[in-house]
């Protein structure tokens, strides 16, 4: 009796430890968490990270070990600092390099030492990439900078499909200033350029703009003032206020720019030939800003 109660006690034990060796990468599950897509950065140094974590309680504690083969060569990887189920490694790839391929090796024992792998995975070193805005909500004509890596010239930022004026200063410098449109709505953000690039989604907060004089009548190459004027300090970057006319060849302005921190600024309209019609503000309310100009002959 006291022997066929052994044998109960054992054979499941000893099935399901010859199960576990059996179907091997089920002591311990592998997990992968290295991106596929990697921003490039100066050093060219990218750390491969794998979570080993054990599923049997006779996968003996303290006896996980990994190691990384890359470019056919076997390195070991430490324990993070972070978790002691996470493996790190940082591997400095060759300059001229776009791709990396590598897998993933880990011996453990239960009680005796096994040993399981990953697949073979590749990793992509993108020189082209958008991290995030600088802000994510502003009022119309506010400027708003990019971070990311390989901007070009050609580079638009695009709120909702609706292009943005775009201002690029280096390869890891881009901004725009947000166009008029309608205000309290959320806008995707996209960076077009050499490809298409989903960069967040920005709020349009609304905001007010006065002009004085209300109406502008002048003489052709008569300098008159023209002063906008916020309901709130302009932010950081200043806010561009995009004026437009329809009689282009009778009003002669600059671009206008509130500075950063200013709440007005004063611009010379001159007359050019004589005509009548308006300039236009849109964006700061509705309806739209609206100042008619007239520019009499001699």
């Amino acid at each position: 009796m006291k022997r066929v109660l052994l044998a109960s006690k054992v054979l499941p034990w000893l099935f399901g430890a010859a199960l576990m060796l059996l179907s091997g990468c089920s002591a311990v599950t592998l997990t992968n968490l290295t991106s596929s897509s990697i921003p490039e950065n100066p050093s060219g140094i990218y750390t491969f990270t794998l979570r080993v974590v054990k599923n049997f309680d006779n996968v003996q504690d303290g006896s996980i070990s990994a190691r990384i083969v890359v470019d056919g060569q076997t390195f070991p990887m430490r324990r993070s600092t972070i978790s002691p189920d996470v493996f790190e490694f940082e591997y400095q790839l060759p300059a001229g390099r776009n791709a990396v391929a590598y897998y993933y090796l880990v011996q453990y024992g239960t009680p005796n030492q096994s040993e399981t792998y990953t697949g073979v995975m590749q990793a992509k070193i993108e020189n082209r990439y958008v991290l995030s805005l600088e802000a994510n909500r502003g009022p119309v004509g506010s400027s708003v900078g990019i971070v990311g890596r390989g901007f070009s010239p050609r580079d638009v930022i695009n709120l909702d499909g609706s292009p943005a004026r775009t201002v690029f200063a280096s390869s890891s410098a881009l901004s725009f200033f947000v166009p008029p449109l309608p205000s309290d709505h959320n806008y995707n953000v996209t960076l077009n350029g050499l490809a298409n690039s989903p960069v967040g989604t920005f709020h349009i907060d609304p905001t007010a703009v006065t002009a004085s004089p209300a109406s502008l009548a002048l003489a052709p190459g008569e300098k008159v003032p023209l002063t906008f004027t916020l309901a709130t300090p302009a932010p950081s970057g200043g806010i561009l206020l995009d004026v437009t006319t329809d009689a282009p060849d009778s009003v002669i302005m600059p671009e206008v720019l509130v500075p950063q921190g200013q709440t007005s600024i004063n611009v010379v309209v001159e007359g050019g030939k004589p005509g009548s019609g308006n300039l236009f503000l849109k964006g700061y309310g509705s309806p739209d800003l609206v100042i008619p100009v007239t520019v009499s002959g001699k």
